[in-house]
């Protein structure tokens, strides 16, 4: 009976792995994972884990790995479909009725996985042989040795329109034109779609032949020719040397994503088989997502000229909506004018590794990029280059995820845009100074204070961002640091604000329900539910109508400004007092600063203020 595979990847998803396990092997829970002493061999020290997430277990130390179809057939000796009728009955799914049509295509399938084994065979055959001593010429050339071309499978195309035609004759030109192997224009005789070249096998992950890649010895364009798409092979969707990279990935936490075929062979011959490559053009949000099913976050390293950099971006664009907490992509540029094979014929595995111990971060990369894209000199380029910011922060799904790209672009913006960058103190100071002049008291604050200072924000402030903590369990953790260093005026605000980081630091799922569950049991009861109904405070992480990407975005900015402000206070006192004593030149000009940020900080104050129709 054949499967569909839906059918298959559904009853992988209704198991839950470590609970099928723990019958038969007891688990210790590792942070996101189950650990235990591997069933497969004889161990003291665990090394084998289950990971519910990703849908499979693996043992770092004999290389057992698989899904609970698997472990059914390998830990529990049962035949195929004998554990899958078994983790069906458990999961409640019918196994579905004998599909003729189905059955045909799998048949078909098989077919067209001998055609391409036959043809890697014959590749491979004329490679060794008289025609293939260009090929030879060109592998040695490469630094490639013998080892490692049998290892990868390179095989040679002659010069020649029915060399593969005619020895696979067995199998038909239909089935031929079908796997990609030979061209068929109209009525005309079908002809081999590679000649005269190095021939590289494309493989599935269970390492059976599905396409090839194929490289010009000589002149000629183009340089590389990949199989069109067939049954067997979608280009979008398939990734060069996953079959090798991804158990080798397992053992050294991470995978790396070069540009072509023989940057991957030649990172492999000198220990790192942990590379992979797309098939000749950009890499794919179906690539990335197969990608984070090995690794949180991939290593992609491409070229230094602009095409490389290029397609670095837009890989880092493509990956925008998949990102999650955790989940995320990392960058390596190669020097210019280098490419992997280049740098390790040059230095071996070490130049490399020299460059994979400092990757630059996605947000890096993002940043860099747009700053990087032009000229800033006038408001209108900065303000292009905010929006741009601005709609890639917005294309990532995940909110928590979007609010801190959001955040991280707006401080970075703010940082390098709009402050004003001063040392702490040059000459020619801005109200200049005039022996003799008396020291005059501070300028009147600006209309945006006064406001926020008739409606007693300090204390308005506190309680909102407490009750905002309430609302967004999440800001916690976050904010661990900076929360527990705040001054509170009411000590039983300061308790609660202690226990509630407390608490998010060792609960990781945390929501406000829970909180108010755990508050309950305690002195905080009814402080917590006055909080929880405070929905007439001016801002919007108070508010249940608010959005929560921009209620969070704004409590973030108020513990900030709760943070800094005082700091600000003192030091603008401190200046004050010292000007009172002895009016001189540097000091004013502190005091001047000071003041200027302490509007900046007012008016931060003000815009975090909710307006009825502001607050959605």
């Amino acid at each position: 009976m054949t499967l569909a595979p839906a059918f298959l990847d559904e009853l992988r998803a209704r198991t839950l792995l470590s609970a099928l396990v723990s019958k038969t092997l007891k688990l210790t829970r590792k942070g996101r994972e189950f650990a235990a002493c591997c069933p497969f061999h004889n161990e003291k020290t665990p090394s084998f884990y289950v990971n519910d997430e990703k849908g499979f277990y693996h043992c770092f130390g004999c290389g057992a790995h698989g899904d609970a179809i698997r472990w059914m057939t390998d830990q529990r000796g049962l035949p195929f479909m004998e554990a899958v009728k078994e983790l069906a009955q458990a999961a409640n799914l019918e196994l579905p009725a004998p599909d003729a049509r189905e059955a045909a295509r799998a048949e078909r399938a098989r077919s067209l996985h001998d055609v391409m084994a036959a043809a890697a065979a014959w590749y491979e055959e004329q490679y060794a042989g008289l025609a293939g001593a260009a090929a030879r010429v060109y592998v040695e050339k490469r630094g490639i040795s013998e080892q490692t071309r049998k290892a990868f499978g390179l095989g040679y195309a002659p010069d020649g329109k029915s060399g593969l035609r005619r020895a696979l004759a067995s199998f038909g030109d239909a089935m031929l034109v079908e796997a990609g192997l030979l061209i068929q224009v109209e009525d005309k005789e079908p002809y081999d779609r590679f000649r005269d070249r190095l021939m590289i096998p494309i493989r599935d992950p269970r390492g059976r032949v599905i396409a090839f890649g194929g490289r010009i010895i000589g002149q000629g364009e183009p340089k590389y020719l990949n199989s069109p798409d067939t049954p067997l092979f979608d280009k979008g969707r398939t990734l060069y040397n996953l079959d090798r990279a991804a158990p080798a990935a397992r053992k050294a936490n991470r995978m790396i994503v070069v540009e072509g075929y023989l940057d991957v062979i030649a990172l492999a011959q000198v220990g790192i088989q942990e590379a992979l490559a797309p098939l000749g053009t950009a890499l794919t949000e179906h690539q990335i997502e197969r990608l984070w099913r090995q690794v949180d976050a991939p290593l992609l390293c491409f070229d230094g000229d602009a095409a490389g950099q290029k397609a670095a971006f837009r890989a880092a664009t493509r990956a925008l909506p998949g990102l999650a907490p955790g989940r995320s992509l990392a960058f390596l540029t190669l020097p210019q004018g280098q490419d992997p094979d280049d740098l390790v014929r040059g230095g071996g595995a070490a130049a490399f590794e020299a460059l994979a111990a400092a990757p630059e971060p996605l947000v890096d990369r993002l940043w860099n990029h747009e700053v990087g894209a032009g000229s800033l000199s006038t408001p209108e380029q900065k303000a292009g280059l905010r929006k741009r910011l601005n709609e890639l922060a917005a294309s990532i799904a995940d909110p928590d995820v979007r609010q801190q790209y959001q955040a991280e672009f707006r401080e970075r913006f703010e940082t390098n845009f709009l402050q004003r960058k001063r040392p702490p103190y040059q000459p020619g100071p801005r109200v200049p100074f005039r022996p003799g002049a008396r020291w005059q008291p501070p300028q009147p604050a600006s209309s945006e204070a006064k406001v926020v200072g008739a409606t007693g924000i300090d204390r308005v402030l506190v309680k909102g961002v407490v009750s905002g903590l309430l609302r967004f369990p999440d800001m916690l953790a976050r904010h661990a640091e900076a929360l527990h260093a705040l001054q509170f005026g009411d000590p039983l605000v300061a308790r609660l604000i202690d226990s509630l980081v407390d608490l998010a630091l060792h609960e990781q799922a945390l929501d406000t329900e829970r909180l108010a569950t755990i508050l309950r049991a305690g002195e905080f009861d009814a402080l917590a539910r006055d909080l929880l109904r405070a929905d007439c405070l001016p801002f919007s992480f108070t508010r249940k109508d608010a959005a929560p990407d921009r209620a969070r975005a704004d409590l973030g900015e108020a513990i900030q400004v709760m943070v800094e402000r005082p700091e600000l206070d003192a030091a603008l006192a401190a200046a004050t007092a010292r000007l009172k004593e002895s009016f001189d030149a540097t000091t004013y000009e502190e005091q001047q600063r000071l003041l200027e940020m302490r509007v900046d900080i007012d008016r931060r104050l003000a815009n975090l203020l909710q307006d009825d129709e502001g607050a959605n």
